[in-house]
């Protein structure tokens, strides 16, 4: 950590999970304070590593007041959302209720303890079918499902909190979060895994897997969605840069978090393939519901405002990561 940097204590809610294991390694490797809140309903235990632990759930706002009430945070990190689009049209209430009502719980334990200051996980699904090829953060917000909408609610939430309460808070505006951390000590492992790098991996270790691919007549140069991936560690990079940000910016404000670059399904799977060094064979299956064709970043913003900018921003070296993670997964 750098000696000039002050030491912060920071909540991490779904800290065992994908992103948040990686953003609590992170910020434990800078020197900060570390506390994780999960359900482990999605996480790992195995993934709690770094920091303290307390177990608990966002619909439960006992949980949330001991979490909030057992030390002096600084600011919360929220990575606590149910993420799968499809999931969210054949269950909306599970998401409204996690992803809004369980914020919002979250928000008033943190109102409760005098903490102000809060990093939140968007979308890029919060803009719906793109109207640009590069999307910036003022393209129009027309979520085409139930997880898109819960994320632009939450954070319509935030600005009117900045708004009322003198609550600042950074919403980043996710494409497509890939790769594992270099070490290969923690990766990408959901349950069941939805994503399509991890899918792409898992199908070429367990040839009995078989890859599916939803959809082959979108409006994309080969009938496939195109989508920006942007590393695990580079998004965590630009979460740690927002805390510094909120230290002297007021207010609710939104990022775009992606490499700027528009891959298609069948580029992804060329891709690893390379990696790899065999083909890998796939299936198509019909549309999923909610899907846009293309989401592709404009993150000028961040680079901007918060002096980001990603490191990994060729394809084959994000999938490298993650396949050497997937190869001797340690959870």
């Amino acid at each position: 950590m750098d000696n000039n940097k002050k030491k912060l204590s920071l909540l991490v809610c779904g800290g065992a999970g994908y992103i948040g294991s990686h953003m609590s390694r992170m910020l434990s490797d800078h020197g900060h304070e570390v506390t994780v809140f999960d359900n482990l309903s999605t996480g790992y235990s195995k993934a709690l590593k770094w920091g303290d632990f307390i177990q608990g759930d966002l619909r439960n706002p006992d949980d949330l007041e001991k979490a909030l009430s057992s030390k002096k945070f600084d600011a919360v990190f929220h990575f606590s959302g149910l993420i799968v689009v499809s999931d969210s049209v054949k269950h909306p209430f599970q998401y409204y209720d996690n992803n809004v009502t369980g914020t919002l719980n979250l928000l008033q334990a943190m109102r409760n303890n005098g903490v102000d200051k809060f990093v939140f996980s968007s979308s890029a699904a919060v803009y719906g079918d793109p109207i640009m090829d590069l999307i910036t953060e003022n393209h129009p917000l027309a979520p085409l499902n139930p997880y898109g909408r819960t994320k632009l609610y939450t954070e319509e939430i935030l600005e009117d909190y900045a708004t009322a309460y003198d609550f600042n808070s950074v919403s980043f505006r996710y494409f497509n979060a890939a790769g594992a951390h270099p070490d290969a000590l923690i990766g990408e492992a959901h349950r069941p895994e939805t994503h399509l790098i991890p899918n792409i991996l898992l199908s070429s270790i367990d040839q009995g897997r078989k890859l599916k691919i939803y959809g082959d007549d979108y409006p994309t140069p080969d009938g496939t969605c195109v989508r920006d991936y942007i590393h695990i560690q580079d998004l965590c990079e630009a979460h740690l840069a927002a805390i510094e940000f909120l230290e002297t910016s007021q207010g609710a404000h939104s990022f775009n978090l992606g490499n700027g670059n528009g891959f298609s399904v069948l580029d992804v799977i060329k891709a690893a393939g390379d990696v790899i060094g065999r083909k890998i064979p796939y299936e198509f299956e019909p549309k999923r519901d909610g899907d846009s064709p293309r989401l592709v970043a404009d993150s000028s913003k961040a680079h901007k405002l918060l002096n980001w900018k990603p490191r990994y921003g060729d394809l084959r070296e994000i999938i490298e990561t993650a396949y050497r993670w997937h190869k001797n997964p340690a959870f």
